[in-house]
């Protein structure tokens, strides 16, 4: 079983943040063997990879993108563009981040399913 999250994307004060199903820069909890699909379908996301990183902002922190599990299809802000995570045994912390601009994302906790 595949869960969708919405990836949508809110201009702020602050810059661009990315919101999960309507909650801007949601913490999110990821289960260990489960498949997650974020939709980027929205054309808000247009110029906005949503990438994995155990580091916080990813590449903007000298973090590098966590590809395990993780698939992505399209372009995003295009019908049909998603980032998939199946998320593996024993997976760290993740932070999601956009591969363009920092301080878009948040925590994704893995938990034991």
């Amino acid at each position: 079983m595949t869960t969708t999250v919405t990836v949508t994307v809110v201009s702020t004060g602050s810059g661009n943040k990315y919101a999960l199903n309507g909650n801007q820069q949601a913490t999110i909890n990821l289960l260990e063997g489960a498949t997650y699909k974020f939709d980027q379908a929205d054309s808000s996301n247009s110029s906005h990879p949503l990438r994995f990183s155990t580091t916080s902002d990813g590449s903007h922190n000298s973090g590098s993108e966590y590809t395990t599990g993780v698939t992505t299809s399209g372009t995003p802000g295009s019908s049909g563009a998603y980032t998939q995570i199946t998320v593996a045994v024993g997976a760290p912390t993740l932070y999601y981040y956009c591969t363009n601009h920092s301080g878009m994302g948040g925590i994704a906790n893995t938990d034991v399913a």
